[in-house]
């Protein structure tokens, strides 16, 4: 038996599996030996059971030894270290080939019994040149031997504005404007943006803008998207779109009493009724979108190259309209059709058309929308999420990158004592090096195509995930580590090339080590004034290498933190007892007398004991705080201006609560012109300036 486990350990460890944990608490966990198999038959090993751990070990131990050259090698700033060779007993010339990404090649012949001995039958094989950044192909031919890898040239740094930024936060959905049809859209964004310029800021953030399911299946988390690759056709605005003044039948629809009526209706809804109105856009995008099609025009020939540059766009699309027809998700589909072959007679040519188009139409608006942010700032502050949904597009196409019966999430912490189940399937890391990284660089380039800033959601992801196995609680979960050095290679190459700095969600309990690479390659972290708030200790000055913010999308407002609003919300739910519930409420309280103590003496007498008028002076002191820090960036969430107290999401709530619904209290119209918002962006703006 102990020999079993000892092998179940070693087999864990040759796929890159943590067999145990420090918890949140500083508690050592250990893996159990049921999450450990499931994990590696995920993996690829041949474990059904506890005996064949014996025999998947040594079949393992034979891979790797077989692996003659690693499938991706970091260069970092055009230098690699020396490569470790597992040459078979070859002897003789070695033939090196490196085909550079800009089409140039470069060779070199050496001798086998020059390379220095690195063990049991390994040599170290130099890369003798500096490299151009740029992902290049390594070829090293010995007799029969062919070795191939992928060089992964990549500056040691992420891209960096040095200016002190700031800039103000909005879920776009929740944005509200006089002309808006329910929610927010591109043109609703772009008027947020040119008002935050005017004021000084050169940022704007949002919630991801990614692809959603908004009919069956039905999800509007913005962090389950159906596609980390395309973008939602929701936040399009019609009548921006050159068609709208091509085609009179698309205007005369929308115009029409009837579609007026519908558009009102939902402008008076407090939460977004995402369903009704997708159905409400699509009726005049499907106009548009025909119309297009049955008369091509001019610009055929843009679309047709938007079409080229995208390759998966046209799956994409297909993909969509199979799911328009049938009416439900993929894995429900003819077997066929789950695995991926689609023919024109399973879909709509309708419909596949419409989403080519939508792809396209939105690349047009988002990409104006960000050259005009771009005129004061680095402009758009978008959001990669760790994840799609399980029926997404991505996992469809890309079946052997996604983990099956398996989900991400997070192990048992003082706040979720069972753990969290994120609901989604991870990505294989061995498959992701096989692949080059090739998702993720897609991923990364759909986004810094338009974006000044990216936040990577969960950052701990490029170090480990927390995988859970089908039909197990969250808690009894597994660790797996990633390839770190070639994943910050990628974000670094690709920032550098766009242009766009990186922006690590470092919330939580967090190893030492993801610090440390952050800061290495000057990946911003977040510092969140909220989580920083604690009885009897002063605020700490937000560092340099943060973003800094009051709080974020899955915290309570800063009202409502005050408050103590969400402790009412979290003990009906159940993850406080009456008794931890009181205590957080005392908590607060404390902290609330803590941060007005830090106000001169003659404010808190001039405001005469109003606590509302205290709670403003304390946003405005802390806001002043990261104002004047050396942080990179100040993120404001506009609803903290105006004292909103609902949150927008409720972590670990899923239908329980209205997340990513709740529209902003206040038009942009209203809250454009409050004194209490402005003066509070001109203040951000003067001190911004002082730094």
């Amino acid at each position: 038996m102990a020999n079993e486990q000892e092998d179940l350990k070693s087999l864990a460890g040759l796929y890159d599996v943590q067999t145990a944990y420090t918890d949140a608490t500083g508690r050592h966990v250990e893996a159990g030996a049921e999450a450990l198999l499931a994990i590696l038959r995920s993996l690829g090993a041949a474990v059904d059971g506890p005996a064949d751990v014996a025999e998947a070990l040594r079949a393992r131990r034979d891979e790797l030894a077989g692996r003659t050259l690693e499938p991706v090698v970091v260069a970092w700033d055009g230098r690699a270290r020396d490569l470790d060779v597992r040459l078979r007993g070859a002897s003789g010339t070695l033939a090196c080939h490196l085909d550079l990404e800009n089409g140039e090649r470069r060779g070199w012949m050496l001798d086998v019994e020059s390379l220095p001995f690195a063990g049991d039958g390994t040599r170290r094989l130099p890369l003798p040149e500096a490299m151009p950044p740029g992902y290049h192909r390594l070829r090293v031919e010995s007799g029969g031997l062919l070795m191939e890898s992928l060089v992964i040239s990549a500056p040691s740094r992420a891209y960096t504005d040095q200016r002190p930024l700031w800039g103000v936060f909005l879920p776009l959905y929740a944005l509200r404007t006089a002309r808006s049809w329910g929610h927010g859209d591109f043109s609703d964004l772009e008027t947020l943006a040119e008002w935050t310029a005017g004021l000084g800021g050169g940022v704007v953030a949002t919630l991801p803008l990614l692809a959603s399911f908004l009919d069956e299946p039905f999800e509007p988390s913005p962090y389950a998207p159906a596609s980390r690759l395309f973008w939602n056709e929701l936040y399009l605005d019609p009548r921006r779109l050159a068609e709208c003044d091509e085609h009179p039948a698309a205007r005369r629809l929308f115009e029409s009493p009837d579609f007026q009526s519908e558009i009102a209706a939902l402008q008076s809804e407090p939460l977004v009724d995402y369903a009704r109105a997708a159905a409400l856009k699509r009726r005049v995008l499907e106009e548009m979108a025909h119309r297009f099609f049955a008369r091509p025009g001019d610009r055929y020939d843009e679309l047709d190259a938007f079409v080229r540059r995208k390759p998966d766009l046209e799956t994409y699309a297909a993909f969509r309209a199979v799911g328009d027809r049938r009416g439900e998700s993929w894995q429900l589909w003819p077997e066929r059709l789950r695995e991926g072959t689609l023919a024109p007679a399973d879909f709509d040519e309708e419909d596949y058309r419409y989403h080519l188009w939508c792809q396209w139409a939105c690349d047009r608006q988002i990409g104006e929308l960000a050259r005009k942010a771009r005129r004061r700032g680095p402009g758009l502050y978008l959001d990669l999420p760790l994840g799609v949904h399980g029926s997404s597009f991505d996992v469809w196409r890309e079946r052997d990158l996604f983990t099956q019966k398996i989900s991400a999430g997070a192990p048992p912490d003082s706040f979720f004592t069972q753990g969290q189940n994120w609901g989604f399937p991870p990505l294989q890391p061995e498959r992701l090096r096989e692949r080059g990284y090739d998702y993720l660089i897609d991923s990364l380039r759909h986004h810094l195509e338009h974006a000044g800033l990216l936040r990577i959601d969960h950052v701990m992801q490029l170090h480990r995930l927390f995988w859970i196995p089908e039909g197990m609680e969250a808690a009894h979960g597994v660790y797996v580590t990633y390839p770190a050095e070639e994943l910050y290679a990628v974000l670094c190459l690709e920032s550098q090339r766009h242009q766009a700095m990186l922006v690590g969600e470092n919330l939580g309990t967090v190893p030492p080590e993801v610090y440390e690479a952050m800061e290495r390659h000057d990946m911003l972290g977040m510092f969140v004034a909220q989580y920083e708030l604690q009885p009897d200790q002063g605020l700490r000055e937000p560092p340099v290498t943060t973003a800094a913010s009051l709080n974020t999308h899955d915290m309570p407002t800063f009202s409502g933190f005050l408050e103590a609003k969400d402790t009412e919300d979290l003990e009906s739910l159940g993850f406080f007892d009456a008794d931890e519930a009181r205590d957080e409420r005392t908590k607060r309280d404390r902290i609330r007398r803590q941060v007005e103590g830090w106000l001169p003496a003659e404010t808190r007498a001039g405001l005469g004991g109003d606590q509302a008028r205290l709670d403003r002076a304390v946003l405005r002191l802390l806001l002043d705080h990261m104002a004047a820090s050396p942080a990179r960036m100040v993120l404001i969430n506009l609803e903290d201006l105006w004292g909103e107290t609902a949150p927008q999401n409720v972590p670990g709530t899923h239908r329980e609560r209205p997340n990513w619904r709740r529209k902003a209290r206040h038009a942009f119209e209203d809250f454009s012109g409050r004194p209490e918002v402005v003066e509070a962006l001109r203040r951000m703006d003067e001190l911004r300036r002082k730094r």
